[in-house]
């Protein structure tokens, strides 16, 4: 469809429904959204039309409060903190290699998060979203407060991110106390023990908040050991109620043992095997953010947020080559392993963010201007296809030269405007603007079939991206929401490197592009309804992958990286929760509720190769169901979960030689948690996959893999948390 189509059928959607809006008690200021507006929704929301300079009327978003939830979050269990959100789709490799759990929505792929803009507190935390969007670092949920989510239309104010914002905002110094001090201590199946200790508090004009964690967990499988430690820093000074500015740091080291991933048979036959001992992770990470708010008047704010982030990933492993089926064996000759591969990856980048917004009357309405600009540099040496030792322990040690030694980088300048015109009392018209400009180079050498190959790529490009919202208010406390933005995935540094002598690279490869579109109606009533109800429409075009083509003079094939398809993902989102107890009793103490988080996607290729194929990873239905019971002192949560059966690549194939196509039939889990809190201590305790079901979420052509990556099975967990003052 036309994208101007698109608007004007949207618009007249919306303006031909009669629905009402759900509005929070205020749009000013968020901690009122908090207390008043969700906590007793069990910690799920939506955001407020604005706040600190930042749009987001007429926008999917959802806000969840972490310390409201019963979830496991000394491991970080991404299906009880995010599952609320209707259609997410989790991807569970964090027992296998990788040191967090991707999640996308809407059919997107959500290995790493790459189709994710990744924010903590505001600021971007994958090493380059446009080159290497990949989440290696996510802070631990017992120092997140909550977590933001706004769709696709987070494009205009964020970034080009087709998938949306997800936002970490961790837990800040506590009001009026010089010191607080919290110790949480966990332990749990498979070897874990996690301890997670911050303090925190106020003296003068200087506010001060940290944390540190420490877990290690010998693991579900074999040759799956894990050790982590997660630490953050920050200082706050409050020049006066309209200026303050701080500076914050966030470390992680960890050290990952990869257990290898599975073919079908060996998965069928024992989901807790492991075909490999050799293989070794580590992904340390910094981030060093300065910033500055300023809030002139009561109409105006300014913020500045500046971040270096210096990171890597070391990789030492028995490579891919053999699929999954390859076994790593002691050679009989030399009575030695064979050697394995050696791969290091430096990233660094510089990111600022500028942000002003404004109130302003226009005719009998007050409007609000939201205008900024980003400007980010990266840079990325990538080291790979060294020969290891035959050795099993962690060793980065390599004979001869690197196999590949490539180095790129990423500029970025991306000026931004949203406005927000109230046309009247309860409808409200929000058109954006974004214009990218990005620049990616790629220099280096890589040894492909015993030849060198040189890449030496330079591509400079401008993008427009326009999207508009609307939000139609006739009651209190629900609305109706519609919106649509463009949206782009840029070629990343992966598609930039030579990958075969008779392969070659599209001159013309284009960015991928398309679009969000959205049309729901949400709110609350009283406190024992809350409901957000949905269709979206999302076009992604220009896909980037690898098809064969004929030499006109030779008449051979060879393959070529290049855009071959689009696809359209289209369906519904519902999340509703209601609170029997507080129905019959608003006045009570005790709550008794059930939510139900729900998604239909229906995600196809409509052109090339693939059309009518179904998107890979793409699970057409996600439902979450909870039953919630909760007193003064104890919470407790039992989840259903049901996540729809997918394919691992765009073939749709059954069965494959390739390790990553395939089937990844559907699963249900089923996980409980609980909480009992006595003045300043508690105690909390559960289970995660009561049933033991054996099931994965992901196949793989590499690492972790290659082959199935198979989740975690049943486990318990127990945990006390002390707060002094």
């Amino acid at each position: 469809m036309n994208f101007n189509k698109i608007i004007i059928i949207t618009a007249f959607a919306l303006i031909s429904n009669q629905f009402i809006k759900a509005q929070v008690k205020t749009e000013n200021t968020l901690k009122e959204v908090i207390i008043k507006g969700f906590k007793t929704v069990n910690g799920i929301g939506h955001l407020p039309n604005s706040k600190d300079g930042i749009i987001y009327a007429g926008k999917k978003s959802e806000i969840i409060l972490v310390d409201s939830l019963d979830a496991n979050k000394a491991v970080n269990n991404t299906r009880q903190i995010l599952g609320r959100i209707p259609g997410l789709n989790i991807v569970e490799t964090e027992s296998s290699g990788f040191t967090a759990n991707g999640i996308a929505t809407r059919g997107l792929n959500p290995s790493q998060s790459v189709e994710m803009n990744t924010r903590q507190n505001g600021y971007n935390i994958s090493a380059d979203i446009y080159g290497y969007n990949e989440s290696y670092y996510i802070p631990p949920m017992e120092a997140v407060s909550r977590i933001e989510m706004v769709r696709g239309a987070a494009s205009l104010q964020f970034g080009s991110q087709f998938g949306g914002l997800v936002n970490y905002v961790t837990k800040d110094a506590p009001k009026d106390k010089p010191f607080e001090f919290i110790t949480s201590q966990s332990i749990g199946s498979y070897g874990l023990y996690n301890s997670f200790n911050s303090i925190g508090g106020n003296y003068n004009k200087i506010s001060y908040h940290g944390f540190l964690q420490y877990r290690n967990m010998d693991g579900y499988r074999p040759n799956s050991q894990q050790t982590q430690v997660s630490g953050f820093g920050k200082i706050q000074y409050n020049h006066s109620d309209k200026l303050n500015f701080g500076v914050e740091y966030s470390l992680l080291r960890n050290k990952i043992k990869m257990p290898g991933g599975l073919t079908d048979s060996l998965f069928y036959a024992n989901p807790k095997s492991s075909t490999r001992t050799r293989n070794w992770l580590k992904s340390p990470w910094n981030i060093i953010t300065a910033y500055a708010n300023y809030t002139p008047n009561k109409n105006s704010t300014l913020s500045v947020k500046s971040t270096y982030l210096f990171s890597g990933r070391s990789l030492v492993w028995r490579n891919e080559d053999g699929g999954a089926q390859a076994t790593d064996d002691i050679d009989l000759a030399t009575g030695e392993f064979v050697p394995r591969e050696v791969g290091i990856e430096k990233m660094h980048n510089t990111t600022t963010e500028v942000r002003y917004s404004q109130n302003y009357s226009l005719g009998n309405q007050k409007s609000t201007l939201a205008i900024g600009v980003r400007q980010s540099y990266a840079w990325f040496k990538r080291q790979g296809g060294g020969e290891g030792t035959t050795k099993s322990d962690f060793d980065l040690s390599i004979t001869g030269d690197w196999g590949y030694d490539l180095d790129f980088t990423t500029t970025n300048l991306a000026p931004f405007v949203e406005n927000i015109f109230k046309v009247s009392k309860n409808f409200t018209v929000t058109p954006g603007f974004r214009l990218e400009y990005l620049r990616s180079t790629s220099k280096g050498h890589k040894e492909v079939e015993g030849d060198i190959q040189i890449t030496n790529e330079n591509r400079n490009r401008t993008f427009a991206l326009a999207g508009l919202g609307l939000e139609l208010k006739s009651g209190r406390n629900t609305n109706v929401y519609a919106n649509i933005s463009q949206a782009y995935r840029p070629i990343d540094y992966s598609q930039l490197e030579p990958f075969g002598t008779s392969s070659k690279i599209d001159p013309n490869l284009k960015d991928s592009n398309g679009f969000n579109s959205d049309l729901g109606y949400r709110g609350t009533i009283s406190n024992y309804l809350n409901f957000d109800i949905g269709g979206f429409y999302m076009a992604y075009n220009k896909r980037i992958g690898l098809t064969l083509a004929t030499n006109p003079n030779t008449g051979d094939y060879y393959s070529i990286r290049k855009n071959i398809a689009n696809s359209v993902h289209q369906g519904i989102e519902s999340y509703i929760e209601f609170n029997i107890l507080k129905y019959c009793n608003s006045q009570s103490d005790i709550g008794l509720s059930i939510f139900n988080s729900f998604s239909y996607v229906d995600a196809k290729y409509t052109t090339g190769e693939f059309k009518g194929k179904r998107v890979e990873a793409a699970a057409e239905t996600i439902n979450r169901i909870g039953l919630i019971f909760s007193t003064t002192k104890l919470s407790t949560t039992l989840q259903y979960n049901y996540v729809g059966d997918a394919f691992g690549d765009a073939s749709n194939a059954m069965t494959s030689e390739d390790p990553i196509a395939g089937y990844i039939p559907s699963y249900t889990v089923w996980d409980w948690s609980a909480s009992y809190t006595l003045n300043n201590f508690a105690i909390k305790f559960g289970a995660n996959n009561l049933t033991d079901k054996a099931y994965f979420t992901r196949r793989t052509d590499e690492y972790p893999g290659p082959g199935i990556i198979p989740a975690v099975g049943r486990s318990f967990y127990l945990g006390f948390t002390a707060k002094f003052q």
